[in-house]
């Protein structure tokens, strides 16, 4: 054990957590959760990351870490007339299709079939328009808003890991410090799993279940595999695919969204620096699973504070988050020539955010963007 791996570990679970929490926080709000249920959904997912983390790193002797789905936790958050239980039977889909891409093949197949470009296009029709709530958000509240973007922008050169982080730690300081946010009421009681049982209606599942367990596979678990291949290991998978399904499914019975391999904060654990003996490194996602059950258990201390911040600054923490996975899905979407337009397609569908007979816009873009890239394909063949 070195400390290096303890200090990776930390910052890998500080950077998932603090980065992404408020979008968590508005997908929770979208779906009219309370507050009791938030915090369920909240402890429920970090208990499933520490758990499905400390296991696979410990079975397969390679350096696992989970995160949420990110993506998803926007797709839920641009959702409305969607009640909660009606999202967790659309959560239970997306796990099940999960284990069962790890554990029957012809689903993996099916999957790799959709072309990168336009699964790509839908995520980034998904995240373009909270990011474009930044611009609003600083307008709202320029003495807030702007250092915070400041602070992120000049991290950033230096480490883009920790950029969110920092333009969290400075919105925290300055809303306290100009009153725009009150410090509430603190204690630290257990936090609770609340049972939510779900509720089945076939236009949530398939404009929210199916678009959730596309985004994570595409977003999430695509890149967390290459991550790990990138650093000289071989992820298991089939194990992995059918373990975060499993335990996505079991979170979403209290209110949780899916988890999946993790990425950015992987390469965080992954590094030489880490532990020079690369067959030592799979403990840090022992380590890693540690520092999660203490944020879990922290939640009923930290989700009031993050409650009682200004609309607009949360709105902001959140554009800035995504900005990365937008560049990195708009990247994706536009770069193979033959998806092109279909990708465009995919991605003003998706964006408009408008529903139809129910389903999501995600679904119909993902569909329309086929669809397109079908007719073009026959007219090259004709």
């Amino acid at each position: 054990m070195r400390i290096s791996m303890i200090s990776a570990a930390l910052v890998a679970s500080l950077v998932g957590y603090g980065s992404t929490m408020a979008l968590v926080l508005s997908a929770a709000a979208a779906l009219g959760a309370t507050p009791l249920q938030t915090a369920s959904w909240v402890f429920a997912i970090g208990i499933a990351k520490a758990v499905g983390s400390a296991y696979l790193s410990t079975r397969y002797r390679v350096p696992i870490v989970l995160a949420w789905s990110t993506p998803g936790a926007a797709l839920l958050a641009a959702t409305t007339g969607v009640t909660l239980p009606e999202a967790v039977a659309a959560f239970l889909l997306a796990g099940a299709l999960i284990a069962l891409t790890g554990a029957f093949r012809p689903l993996g197949r099916l999957v790799a079939q959709i072309p990168d470009g336009i699964a790509a296009a839908m995520l980034a029709g998904v995240l373009l328009p909270f990011c474009l709530k930044a611009s609003l958000a600083a307008q709202a509240l320029p003495l807030l808003v702007l250092p915070m973007i400041a602070v992120f922008l000049l991290v950033r050169l230096k480490n883009p890991a920790v950029a969110v982080l920092a333009a969290l730690g400075t919105g925290l300081a300055l809303a306290f410090l100009t009153k725009a946010a009150h410090l509430p009421p603190l204690s630290l009681p257990l936090p609770t799993l609340t049972f939510i049982a779900p509720e089945l209606r076939l236009d949530v599942l398939l404009g929210i279940g199916v678009p959730l367990y596309l985004v994570t596979m595409a977003s999430q678990n695509l890149p967390g595999f290459a991550t790990l291949r990138a650093h000289g290991f071989e992820p298991p998978i089939a194990p992995s695919l059918i373990t975060t399904g499993g335990i996505s499914a079991v979170a979403a019975l209290f209110g949780a969204h899916t988890v999946n391999m993790a990425a950015i904060t992987a390469a965080i654990c992954l590094s030489d620096d880490t532990h020079p003996d690369r067959n030592q490194r799979w403990k840090v996602g022992v380590i890693y699973g540690g520092f999660w059950v203490v944020l879990a258990l922290l939640g009923p201390v930290i989700l009031p504070i993050l409650a009682s911040l200004p609309p607009a600054l949360m709105m902001a923490l959140v554009a800035l988050a995504l900005l990365a996975p937008l560049m990195g899905a708009l990247s994706a979407a536009f770069s193979p020539p033959e998806t092109r337009f279909a990708a465009t397609v995919t991605v003003a569908f998706t964006a408009s955010g408008v529903a139809a007979f129910g389903i999501g816009a995600a679904f119909w873009g993902l569909l329309t963007g086929l669809l397109v890239y079908a007719l073009e394909h026959l007219k090259t063949r004709a």
